[in-house]
Order: C-alpha cells, then structure tokens, then sequence
C-alpha cells in the first residue's frame, strides 16, 4: 500500500451520504480557492444517488464546477443507463458544467475511448477528487476484466480515459464502456470510495491485503495512489 486507507462506517446510506456530501463540497471549496475552479469524476451507479441529492443542495459555487462521468456506457444520452444523465439531473440546474464524454450514435468502443480522452486532456489535471463505487467483483470505474483490462490499467501515464469492452458483460448494463484510465484514477489529488454491504467490503478488505498483486481494480487503485484515502461504508 502507498497511501493510508481510513474507513468510514456510518448506521445507512443517509447518513453516508450526508457526509459524503459534506467531503465533496470541501474539496470543491479548496479547489476554487487554490486555482478558480473545480473539476471533478463522479461515480455512476445506484449508491451515490443520496449523496448527489445531497451535494446537489450545497451552496457552492457551481459555475465554476466541472463536472465529469468516472466512467459511462456507450449510450445514447437520456438512456437510463446513462451515468451522465443522472449527473446532469443532478447538478446541470445548479450551474455546474456536466461534460458528456460519450460522443452520440459511435459503435466502435475504442474510438468513443479516445474521442472521451481528447476531451479530457482539455480540462485543468489532475482531477481535483475521484468518487469510486465498487463493483461485487472488485471493479473500479469501468476498469473490468476484459481485452482492454491490461491498457486500461498500464496504459500510457498521459492517457485519461479509453474505451472497454467488459468480458464478461455487466448483467445490469450489458454494453461496451468509456472508462478512467487508472492513471487518472490514481493522479487525482482527491480520491473517495462510497460503498454499501458487506461483499463490498470483503472485497475491498482482500484487495487491500493484495496490495500490487490484487487482481482486483480497486486493489490496483489503492495500491497505486500515494494519498490518503477515504473509504466511506454503510451496510445497506
């Protein structure tokens, strides 16, 4: 392990996500203190919805908030399953900046990847936070086991995002993904984990025992960040 792992263990996701929130609008705060604006990766997903109802509701200064998908499936925006749609309900009518990275009609996954990758390399780097969820699996993102796993985690430093193609497919959401390289991942100068249950949490315990050699993404992330990191866990 190089950074510190600090776990956060709250009653329920209420409560979670209150303090979740409260974390995410500190390091927004400090961020537009220290250089005038904010840029951000947040998770897709069911369990940071309290928290993004939340944050949503916080006085900030949302126009200068960017505000980016850790990772997206390759579809059409207004898709249910659509992790910047969910974001952009949230946080589009607070003045933020919510950048789609998913460009509209593309059947090749890759060209999506490198399509979101030039959009990235635009914004101001590293990321100020990274929220991660984790998947039963040990996913992070949408970095899965797969023909892209090995690119997606060794990849060139510089790259920040590329497209997936899970293997095998996500029953939840069965379609190829853009996703943060881990070198994204693993650069921002914030990084917050937000987890329910406890098989996410045997997960996250065993990857970090692994360390380096966990063959779990989480385990990777944790294992190559030199930041303190905050695991925030209510049981259901």
């Amino acid at each position: 392990m190089s950074g510190e792992v600090e776990w956060w263990e709250y009653d329920d996701a209420a409560e979670m996500a209150a303090a979740v929130a409260g974390d995410i609008g500190f390091i927004i705060e400090s961020a537009i203190d220290a250089r005038g604006a904010a840029v951000i990766a947040l998770a897709g997903g069911e369990t940071p919805i309290p928290i993004y109802e939340k944050l949503s509701s916080a006085k900030l200064d949302w126009k200068r908030v960017t505000i980016v998908p850790g990772d997206e499936r390759i579809v059409p925006l207004g898709d249910p399953l659509s992790n910047v749609t969910t974001l952009a309900k949230y946080f589009l009518p607070k003045g933020a900046r919510v950048m789609p990275i998913v460009p509209t009609a593309i059947a090749d996954y890759k060209a999506a990847g490198r399509s979101a990758d030039a959009l990235m390399q635009d914004l101001h780097w590293p990321l100020d936070l990274c929220l991660l969820g984790v998947g039963s699996d040990g996913h992070a993102a949408s970095i899965f086991p797969g023909p892209d796993f090995e690119e997606a985690v060794n990849g060139p430093k510089e790259r920040r995002a590329l497209g997936v193609l899970p293997d095998p497919m996500p029953s939840e959401a069965p379609v190829p993904r853009v996703t943060l390289s881990l070198a994204a991942i693993t650069m921002a100068r914030a990084l917050l984990i937000a987890v329910r249950g406890n098989e996410k949490r045997a997960v996250i315990e065993t990857a970090i025992k692994q360390g380096q050699s966990s063959p779990y993404p989480i385990g990777l992330a944790l294992a190559g960040t030199d930041l303190p990191v905050d695991i925030h866990w209510a049981p259901a």
